[in-house]
């Protein structure tokens, strides 16, 4: 099988200013993502990388000018992987996400990593050197075969021995439950297996109004036809009374299991937890950008 278009291009900078609640900057290595998940949010970005391959099956790998004195970055939220995963398998080869961080090394910058992969373990003791450095992995199952219907990314058993790892070497972990799909994503079983290991458990609804709703709804009623009314409910007819069941269950669950729940919250800039912290954002159109 041959494998996806990768190319070098010429960048100015690889960080730019962000409008993202999270962060000030955001910083992505690659134009592109091979892990090519079905219901990726990122393929927008086709609209302006003259690409015709599908997505999933092209990378252009940045080469850009050094960074000018990483220092004023200092204290700065800095999200590295807004529209790419930072550590798709051609990182291993082209170390542009490692690149980024050597030059921002020792600047101060407060650096969040978003991946599905376990390559990132590569640079664990180049991550520990930032200050209140967080890594997230994004997980929304634990079944493999419903995971290699969806993405091209590392199978979840490798992505939450990776978090583990992290976690148990100081480093602040992530698990990013997203996308929840109805009624096939299990958050309680996610918050169960990863939650001794990961300081804040981010969840996240299917959003269809990309171009991808075409390839997911198409996905349910082949794969999960009993689920096609509830899909059409939900994304056809704007009903959000699927996920407002859901953010009282999981806040229930959440009390049972004596944990923290939240919806929209400013999480990312909460103090070392030992226990997680859940927030639950479902309603997109509330969240504001802090600062």
């Amino acid at each position: 099988m041959q494998g996806p278009l990768v190319r070098v291009v010429e960048v100015k900078s690889v960080l730019t200013k962000s409008s993202l609640p999270v962060c000030e900057f955001s910083a992505n290595p690659y134009i592109g993502c091979t892990h090519g998940c079905m219901y990726c949010y990122a393929s927008f970005m086709k609209r302006f990388t003259g690409h015709g391959e599908p997505w999933g099956e092209f990378l252009d790998v940045k080469d850009w000018s050094p960074i000018r004195n990483p220092e004023k970055y200092r204290g700065r939220e800095i999200f590295i992987g807004s529209v790419t995963d930072p550590y798709n398998p051609q990182e291993e080869k082209y170390g542009r996400t490692r690149a980024l961080l050597e030059e921002l090394k020792g600047s101060g910058a407060l650096i969040s990593i978003a991946t599905k992969s376990d390559l990132v373990l590569r640079d664990i003791d180049l991550i520990r050197t930032f200050p209140d450095a967080r890594v997230s992995w994004s997980i929304n199952t634990l079944d493999e075969d419903f995971r290699s219907d969806m993405d091209k990314a590392a199978p979840i058993e490798r992505r939450l021995d990776a978090m583990r790892i992290f976690h148990d070497a100081g480093v602040r972990t992530t698990c990013f439950i997203s996308p929840i799909f109805p009624g096939i994503t299990d958050v309680k079983a996610i918050v169960s297996e990863a939650g001794s290991y990961c300081n804040l458990i981010w969840l996240e609804n299917l959003n269809l109004r990309g171009l991808f709703k075409g390839p997911v709804m198409k996905y349910i009623e082949e794969k999960h036809a009993d689920l096609l009314p509830l899909y059409d409910e939900i994304y056809n007819h704007g009903d959000m009374g699927y996920w407002e069941s859901l953010d009282e269950e999981i806040r229930n669950f959440a009390m049972e299991c004596g944990l923290e729940y939240a919806v929209n919250d400013d999480s990312i800039h909460r103090p070392f937890r030992a226990r997680p912290l859940i927030v639950n954002y479902f309603y997109h159109e509330r969240i504001r950008k802090v600062r």
